[in-house]
């Protein structure tokens, strides 16, 4: 019984990564221009929201063909490999905007519910 509520836990919270992983591109983009490897170890170095490096950029590139970010290529100065740098677009910060409005209002909800014992 134990593991297999362990199982269904770890299941839960892979849901709630792969929810919040968009919101959370679009926040740490909201911060200004990143690259990559930037986005990631801004996210994954936040508890429990444990994105990996295959699933950023295929979230990188939806997001881009939705018109949300824009992405610019930058050769490096000092001859190395060139870096692909992410940006919001309007379009990407009104859906960040409306996206942090309803996340609030859920979370406000959510905890009423969750810290209620009756």
């Amino acid at each position: 019984m134990r593991y297999t509520l362990l199982m269904d836990i770890e299941s839960w919270k892979a849901q709630l990564r792969k929810g919040s992983a968009e919101l959370a591109v679009l926040a740490v983009l909201a911060g200004g221009e990143k690259y990559g490897i930037e986005i990631l170890d801004r996210i994954s170095g936040v508890e429990g929201l444990g994105i990996s490096e295959g699933s950023i950029y295929p979230l990188l590139n939806r997001l881009q063909r939705e018109g949300r970010i824009e992405a610019r290529w930058v050769e490096n100065p000092e001859g190395g490999v060139p870096r692909k740098y992410y940006r919001l677009t309007a379009n990407g910060e009104a859906a960040r905007e409306a996206m942090v409005e309803t996340w609030t209002a859920f979370r406000a909800s959510l905890d009423r519910i969750v810290e209620t014992r009756s």
